[in-house]
């Protein structure tokens, strides 16, 4: 048995609709009008030009917004935070997106944002329905005097949503994200739950373009049980969704395997349209929750605007003569990192080294 999957973007085309295509052909239309004026304003020149070229981008940005919301309005499991939460919580999330995307922002900022981004995206997936019930916490604080002190607080009870959810980690990019969300469900819980993780070696092949690109799922490097993953939750978090390659051949091969998932959440900071249609058009019982949506791609399968590349900017670069392994990898995110995922630190440190 090969020791590899390969996917083709073929393959991945083969599960957009008509009117997929259609739309996708819109929006690199309207993006085109963007990138006129982007060279016109990246070049200098006086400042009216400039900001009337600003004003043109804004206006096709505005479109593009409002054809992205039209189109998740028709396509169920496509959930984008601001197409589906309360209007004062928009500029929350375009202030973490804007500060991503920012190439000033340092690596430390880097990671911050991007915990505050999966903080969102946890509630809007877990936490946005009032008929919960809630679960109470009593917690000893620092106060002392003139008695010992306690605070009681309420937190939604969603252990019913929490407590068959097994995180599946596509290496590298996606580690640390994936231990923000396993530390998300571990607060959330009642019982303090950690999850599982299965961790899957997959990378797209570069040398290629978007419209022949290729998904490798190296399965020697790759460390899982299938028989933990049958009747679970199976979350998925990758900072960017470019394609929806990687999770198609990851989620494809398992079910190949027999593995029949309760459901499949893929959490994203910023995902594609393209790749988010591709994504649930091609998996049964998915669901995408994305921070924020960008319109296209580019011939390279880079999403534009984007924010370069995420796993670079969050686990620093690797040669490719000697790519670092998943101890190095969490050895460099350093003690406070460390410190602060520790429960998800060791069930990872289980699977790697039970496999």
């Amino acid at each position: 048995m090969s020791s590899k999957i390969i996917l083709k973007a073929e393959d991945l085309d083969g599960y957009l609709t008509e009117q997929d295509n259609l739309y996708l052909q819109e929006m690199d239309n309207l993006y085109a009008k963007a990138m006129d004026s982007f060279k016109i304003i990246s070049s200098g020149g006086f400042s009216s030009t400039i900001a009337n070229e600003e004003k043109k981008v804004i206006d096709v940005f505005n479109e593009m917004g409002q054809l992205m919301q039209k189109i998740c309005s028709d396509v169920p499991g496509l959930n984008v935070f601001s197409f589906k939460t309360e209007e004062e919580s928009h500029a929350e999330a375009s202030r973490v997106i804007a500060k991503l995307r920012n190439t000033k922002t340092d690596h430390d900022e880097f990671v911050y944002y991007t915990q505050r981004a999966y903080e969102m995206l946890f509630r809007l997936a877990y936490t946005g329905g009032h008929s919960d019930n809630k679960n109470y916490l009593v917690v000893k604080t620092p106060v002392t005097f003139p008695v010992q002190n306690y605070s009681v607080h309420k937190i939604p009870d969603i252990d019913h949503k929490l407590n068959d959810t097994v995180m599946c980690v596509m290496l590298r990019g996606a580690l640390l994200p994936s231990m923000i969300m396993s530390k998300e469900i571990e607060e959330y819980s009642s019982t303090g739950y950690v999850t599982p993780f299965a961790l899957f070696k997959i990378k797209r092949d570069d040398s290629k373009k978007e419209n022949n690109m290729e998904y490798i799922l190296d399965l020697d490097n790759s460390f899982f049980n299938l028989e933990d993953l049958n009747g679970k939750d199976l979350i998925f978090a990758d900072p960017m969704n470019a394609t929806g390659g990687s999770l198609v051949t990851v989620v494809k091969y398992l079910l190949d395997q027999g593995v029949k998932p309760k459901s499949i959440k893929f959490f994203n900071v910023i995902s594609a349209l393209k790749g988010s249609l591709r994504v649930v058009r091609a998996l049964d019982n998915c669901s995408c929750y994305t921070l924020w949506m960008d319109p296209v791609l580019n011939a390279s399968a880079y999403i534009m605007p984007g924010l370069g590349d995420a796993g670079d900017r969050l686990n620093g670069c690797d040669s490719h003569e000697s790519p670092r392994n998943i101890i190095q990898l969490i050895a460099d995110y350093g003690s406070n990192i460390t410190s602060l995922y520790r429960s998800q630190l060791r069930k990872i440190e289980q699977t790697v080294l039970g496999h």
